[in-house]
């Protein structure tokens, strides 16, 4: 099975870190977020992948084409130019680089992948700047349960500040960033069969607004609820958030 990732946006929210690679690669505890993301889905058996490339694609390129060094020790004997390799930490993957264009919106970039998922039962879609603890075997089993053609992580998103819990004038309690309102937003990760790509228009169609109200006109959407762990990297102030996880040991999304 296949995950699509998203990864060409310009990042415009997070400049003081994409003015020099593209979001994906913005790195959290010293590997791309990408990476985080391709790691929740190997931890679940998917190790096929897809990433539509865009603003400054050659850097994830570039990141992967050296990958293999990046993860093993190795000693350079400038005099004679030769380089040993002493242990290396390989990933089961197979990566597929797809430059999808610099202005393409993100349904035109799913588009533009469409000979690479066309003869799948159905694939993974996700965006390249949000990490989750979801259980994606358990969202792939729903989905192929409901029948549908298109099914969306639907999760509640944190609460950026605290809240008071009030008994009367007295304070009873008080709850560090709880959950959202009770509503529940697009958490970003998919499961699709091939043929909702035949939807998408062009470049130009964005898949929350154009795609997705189509599939919801027809029926044709269902929601997994993902009541975990989930956090997007939109800001400065997310990134630190998931950086400070990291580097605690307190990631809920390592799940590998």
């Amino acid at each position: 099975m296949k995950a699509v990732i998203l990864a060409g946006g310009l990042g415009t929210r997070l400049s003081e870190e994409t003015v020099s690679r593209p979001k994906p690669m913005v790195n959290i505890g010293g590997r791309p977020i990408l990476w985080h993301i391709m790691k929740i889905y190997s931890s679940h058996g998917i190790h096929d992948f897809v990433i539509c490339c865009g603003y400054m694609g050659y850097v994830i390129k570039e990141y992967f084409a050296n990958y293999f060094l990046h993860m093993s020790d190795v000693t350079f004997d400038m005099s004679n130019n030769q380089m040993e390799i002493h242990e290396h930490h390989a990933e089961p993957w197979r990566i597929t680089l797809v430059d999808t264009g610099d202005q393409t919106q993100t349904g035109g970039r799913l588009a533009r992948v469409k000979q690479y998922v066309k003869n799948e039962e159905m694939f993974c879609f996700t965006y390249g700047d949000g990490l989750a603890d979801i259980d994606v075997r358990a969202e792939i089993d729903f989905h192929r349960r409901h029948g549908k053609p298109a099914t969306v992580a639907a999760v509640q998103p944190p609460g950026r500040f605290g809240s008071l819990q009030l008994d009367g004038p007295d304070v009873s309690a008080f709850v560090e960033k709880p959950l959202g309102d009770g509503g529940f937003i697009n958490g970003g990760f998919f499961v699709l069969n091939p043929g909702v790509l035949d939807l998408i228009e062009g470049d130009h169609s964005v898949w929350e607004g154009d795609v997705l109200a189509r599939l919801i006109e027809r029926h044709e959407l269902a929601a997994f609820q993902h009541n975990g762990f989930w956090r997007p990297m939109d800001t400065l102030r997310d990134k630190s958030y998931l950086e400070e996880l990291w580097n605690t040991g307190s990631a809920p999304w390592k799940t590998w």
